[in-house]
């Protein structure tokens, strides 16, 4: 490029530079684009011109080229709009933006309308003398290939995003709360000990009774942190989508954000949102379908069974009230048998004094259904004596459960005791046995050969699928049964609890899922495992027996199996009814 002569123009300059993460991984490259290196090759190109006087230095680093969304670049525009420059320079067209569109709307229409000059140094692109070919030519393309390079850069960023969400790694920028990124690998979660009390407090609180609003209400009363404050005083420069309020005080909306993330489980869950394209920062909700979810990456804060329940009793999470704080005994699993909705609480005046009793939410609010009345006290004794003898049952076979798991590793014995896999496995025999049956015929003239084929291929079929619900069958039992023997082991850690003479609110939800009351004292319990501790208790009892007594049929209705019912296979014969006599 030909140095200038001294005209009567005196341009006054502006310095752009940008730098972005993408440019800043330590190579040749970066160190070439680096802001030093920018703006050192800018000033000695206008020292050596009479006619330029630099402005100002207009600084984005760590801003991405497909976008021209940045503060400085923006500050520069301002003082362009306003008169005071006239000429932009930059190192090159990929610091100036990597969108070939919009970078063209600027070079070649916003900065000649408002007679700005524009210089990309090392391009040897200049507006002032720059042929028409070269402006509408060579330009466009060097903007083209730019605008390439950062989709090229976004797919490979992303791609490489997608393969360490796949192998369980941590990507984001901030460990969740909870949680901090281990500082020899930092797309590992550890657990952060004090955080992670304030998680389990939180889940005592939330099955205690206590609303997601009085939870938040309880930690700022206590001066604990909140996740935003807490992070900031880690001296981490966090951020958050989230303004106002909500970032240095507890609020209910966080309470539930902790009480349904399974990552407090040990799982990692990501890439529930994703950008639109590499133009455009805003993000876009993903269905979970397609989120990124890979089991025991790091320690869990919270059991799984705690986790259930709490999610159970969200769903019928109430506003923070007077007496809140301390808990609502049957909130969550009180409900009317007949309209099902929950059974409110209300304070009883009887001879002077004042007791706690239990009626119809509809009813309440005066749009029908009964009252279903009953007091906290009469309630508490039906319940504690239905949860006694629901765990009893199981507790009385200690023995045998502790014998079961100690042989918990091979579960195909488990699966011989299932009558419904039994019936699977006769209907399937049955199949092969007329698809065998079906050569001879063939042979003897009771079929041609389309018949032939239109029924092995029906009964190939039908065998296949009741093959595959076999295999759902087992896995069912198996999983049942092992879930029963983590739940048989949860109940052995309340058998204290159940000497007692009343039970308390924490036994209480990790006990029972849902009490249906229908009036005049009589209730219908659901109970927790109740699925998951009928197999443990066939199998166990079956386990018990000789070889030669346990039979398949033990666990006759034991276990409900929403697999593929033989009876509702679809009838494939075809043929005419004296030949279907002998297919049906």
């Amino acid at each position: 490029m030909q140095n200038q002569q001294p005209s009567e123009t005196i341009y006054h300059v502006a310095m752009y530079l940008r730098l972005s993460r993408d440019d800043g991984d330590g190579n040749v490259k970066s160190e070439s684009n680096s802001i030093g290196s920018q703006r050192a090759i800018i000033r000695s190109f206008i020292s050596e011109k009479n006619d330029m006087q630099l402005y100002d230095v207009y600084v984005d680093d760590g801003f991405t080229g497909s976008s021209f969304n940045r503060p400085d670049f923006k500050r520069m525009i301002t003082d362009i709009e306003a008169g005071n420059v006239n000429c932009v320079i930059v190192k090159d067209l990929s610091r100036f933006g990597r969108d070939y569109i919009e970078a063209g709307r600027f070079i070649q229409k916003l900065f000649p309308r408002l007679g700005v000059r524009f210089i990309a140094i090392t391009d040897h692109f200049d507006s002032a003398t720059a042929e028409t070919s070269e402006s509408a030519i060579v330009l466009p393309v060097k903007n083209f290939i730019n605008d390439a390079y950062c989709r090229d850069i976004s797919a490979k960023v992303r791609s490489q995003k997608k393969m360490k969400q796949a192998n369980g790694e941590f990507i984001g920028a901030f460990a969740p709360y909870g949680y901090r990124k281990d500082s020899g690998n930092r797309n590992k979660l550890v657990v952060d000990e004090y955080a992670a009390h304030v998680i389990k407090n939180i889940y005592d609180w939330k099955l205690n009774g206590i609303s997601a609003a009085a939870i938040a209400k309880k930690l700022n009363q206590l001066g604990i942190l909140s996740p935003f404050a807490y992070k900031r005083s880690q001296g981490e420069h966090y951020k958050t989508g989230f303004t106002g309020k909500a970032q240095t005080d507890w609020q209910s909306v966080t309470i539930k954000r902790i009480l349904t993330n399974e990552l407090y489980l040990g799982h990692m869950i990501q890439g529930k949102k994703e950008k639109v394209n590499y133009k455009i920062k805003k993000s876009i909700e993903k269905p979970e379908s397609e989120w990124a979810r890979v089991e025991n990456t790091h320690d869990p804060i919270i059991e799984v069974d705690i986790f259930n329940i709490a999610q159970n009793l969200l769903k019928v999470d109430g506003r923070a009230t007077a007496d809140s704080e301390n808990g609502n005994f049957f909130t969550g699993l009180l409900f009317c048998a007949h309209c099902k909705e929950q059974l409110v609480r209300r304070t009883v005046r009887n001879k002077g004094t004042d007791g706690i009793a239990y009626i119809c939410s509809t009813y309440n609010r005066g749009e029908g259904c009964t009252r279903h009345f009953i007091s906290e006290a009469e309630l508490k004794v039906v319940v504690f004596k239905e949860c006694c003898t629901y765990a009893n049952l199981f507790l009385s076979q200690a023995d045998l459960l502790e014998e079961i798991k100690q042989k918990e590793t091979n579960f195909e014995v488990i699966t011989k005791y299932d009558q419904e896999i039994t019936r699977l496995r006769t209907e399937q025999e049955r199949y092969y046995k007329l698809s065998s049956g079906l050569y001879e015929d063939l042979r003897n003239g009771v079929l041609n050969k389309d018949e032939f084929e239109q029924l092995h291929h029906a009964y190939t079929e039908n065998a296949d699928r009741l093959d595959q619900a076999i295999k759902n069958q087992e896995e069912l039992v198996k999983r049942l049964f092992k879930q029963g023997i983590a739940a048989g082991t949860r109940l052995e850690k309340f058998k204290s609890c159940l000497q007692l003479e009343a039970i308390d609110r924490y036994t209480l939800v990790n006990l029972i899922h849902r009490i249906a009351y229908y009036g005049d004292k009589r209730i219908a319990i659901e109970f927790n495992f109740q699925a998951e501790l009928t197999v443990v208790d066939t199998v166990v009892t079956a386990v018990g027996q000789s070889t030669e007594n346990a039979t398949a049929g033990q666990l006759s209705g034991k276990i409900a199996s929403d697999q593929l019912n033989a009876d509702t296979l679809p009838n494939p014969l075809n043929v005419d009814a004296e030949r279907r006599e002998k297919y049906a």
